[in-house]
């Protein structure tokens, strides 16, 4: 198949929207139940336990957390009111929102605060054990304040952004002294959000509605989000055009019914709303499996691969090779000239003949066995492109296809893959969620962290620098350093920089007006009739 024209991603990019005047003077109209596309069940509804788009798309309805981003992508306060450090990094302080409740009655305390910092965060979560590994303790002198003690300094730009996809706070009186990552919250959660929780059934849908006591006054505007599980991209495309879907996020739609969406007059397909979401296609390498542990092979597999050749014919203009962790869009960050490797099959065939695997019979070399994550059209395509790359330089590649849940176990908690292939998502500053790729230490069974077999304590070194250096450009100097050293070292490439689609239904209003508006809360968001 080919990607769209650059007509057709004009026409994505919303160019035949009602105009925002219009929208902006029209009254919010109360009730009305929104439906949204969930296509990845992951088996935990908690962003306090798993931090994944796949989490955030029910529980950032349900759950708050701290702070979030504003339509400039700068951070707001949600469940913190204000926040301030000391000189040296090593105490910040949040004064947290009175009046609020959780869904079952019980009063939004500190006590909820330090709970969750210390026992999911600090512990559990996914990136949060990365970004508190610092943090000593949270004390709180009264039910409304809380001070996060760190043994090294905490820049307090990184823990604000940080702290939308990290920082979502669960109730200590569900948790304490349970078993906290088998609690029946985990998959029925409660909140301090917007909307409760109501029915769960695996397969099929959830169910969240109105919750009459927000603390936002008058707010929501919905009586109802509604998710229905459903993994077939057409089928799902399909209830958009019946209009028994109004969103579909996180480009879970095919491209080509997207493509063919955006011509229809009913529907908008965008970027728009996920510019804090950019993210890179990945290729992750087990070192527990020797060929991969060798350098030169890695890098053969990288050369082997005709990236720009692959985007061309089969992600269209909206995507671009990849040079590194750290993607262009990060104005922060973004350094250019680290090691990369392009297309170059004859020097994959001498790398691989160095490191001492010569062709055998029907002229393979080795097998490997490739996962793709489940998430996006994007990731099956790539990964058929890989095993057809491969093969012409004498690796036999087995597509190993398997769910949500399947994936995330058999690659980071059981690490029985040889490749897999998904999504990394860059958060605003590389310590959120890009450098625990690459950092040792992360507890098995963390998504998206490295669970390679590959540890390097010089990197890692690189890696707590920089996260704890207050001063920008130098924080800036580290994480060139990082991106030249892991780019070296090979042990993910991320060879594909895109940002996600959403399919919006336009009868929705509010929508995609922050830059992870598929992730928060959706408190202000309405149908128009």
């Amino acid at each position: 198949m080919s990607g769209p024209t650059r007509r057709e991603v004009f026409l994505m990019s919303g160019a035949a929207m009602v105009p925002a005047s219009a929208i902006a003077q029209e009254t919010p109209r109360r009730g009305g139940i929104l439906t949204v596309h969930f296509a990845t069940e992951q088996r935990i509804l908690n962003p306090s336990l798993q931090a994944s788009t796949g989490v955030y798309i029910v529980g950032g309805k349900i759950q708050e957390p701290l702070v979030d981003l504003d339509a400039a992508g700068n951070p707001t306060p949600v469940l913190a009111e204000s926040w301030e450090t000391t000189p040296d990094g090593r105490a910040i302080t949040f004064k947290l929102r009175q009046g609020v409740t959780w869904h079952d009655g019980r009063p939004f305390t500190s006590a909820d605060v330090q709970f969750t910092a210390m026992e999911m965060w600090k512990k559990i979560l996914n990136y949060g054990t990365a970004l508190q590994q610092f943090l000593t303790a949270v004390e709180t002198p009264d039910a409304h304040t809380a001070v996060f003690r760190y043994e090294r300094p905490m820049p307090l730009g990184l823990l604000l952004r940080g702290l939308p996809d990290l920082g979502y706070i669960s109730p200590r009186h569900v948790y304490e002294g349970t078993d906290i990552r088998q609690n029946p919250a985990n998959t029925a959660p409660i909140g301090t959000g917007p909307f409760k929780f109501v029915q769960y059934e695996r397969g099929q849908f959830i169910i969240a509605e109105r919750n009459p006591n927000y603390w936002r006054n008058g707010m929501p505007y919905l009586d109802r989000v509604v998710w229905r599980v459903v993994t077939d991209r057409a089928a799902a495309a399909a209830q958009m055009e019946a209009g028994q879907i109004l969103f579909s996020p996180y480009s879970s739609l095919a491209l080509a019914d997207m493509t063919r969406l955006a011509r229809d007059p009913r529907f908008e397909v965008t970027t728009r709303g996920n510019e804090g979401n950019a993210r890179t296609n990945t290729i992750e390498f087990n070192f527990r499996k020797p060929e991969l542990a060798d350098i030169r092979v890695r890098k053969a597999i990288a050369h082997a691969i005709n990236i720009p050749f692959f985007i061309e014919n089969f992600l269209g203009t909206y995507a671009k090779p990849g040079t590194g962790p750290i993607p262009s869009v990060s104005a922060d960050y973004y350094t250019p000239g680290s090691p990369q490797y392009g297309f170059d099959r004859a020097l994959a065939n001498r790398l691989l003949d160095e490191a001492g695997h010569r062709r055998g019979a029907g002229g393979v070399r080795f097998s490997l066995r490739l996962s793709p994550a489940p998430w996006g059209e994007d990731i099956a395509l790539f990964a058929t492109f890989i095993q057809q790359s491969l093969v012409e330089v004498g690796i036999r590649v087995e597509i190993v296809r398997l769910d949500a849940a399947g994936f995330l176990r058999s690659v980071y908690n059981d690490h029985n893959f040889d490749l897999a292939s998904g999504w990394h998502q860059y958060r605003s500053d590389p310590a959120v969620s890009t450098t625990v790729w690459y950092r040792s230490g992360s507890p098995q069974g963390a998504p998206w962290t490295n669970q390679w077999g590959w540890t390097d304590a010089a990197i890692d070194q690189v890696i707590d620098n920089a996260a704890t250096e207050v001063d920008p450009a130098r924080r800036r100097a580290l994480y060139a350093d990082f991106v030249t050293r892991v780019q070296t070292e090979l042990p993910v490439w991320m060879p594909i920089e895109q940002i996600f689609l959403s399919v919006f239904n336009r009868r929705l209003r509010n929508a995609g007006n922050t830059p992870r508006w598929a992730s928060s809360s959706w408190h202000d968001t309405w149908l128009a009739s």
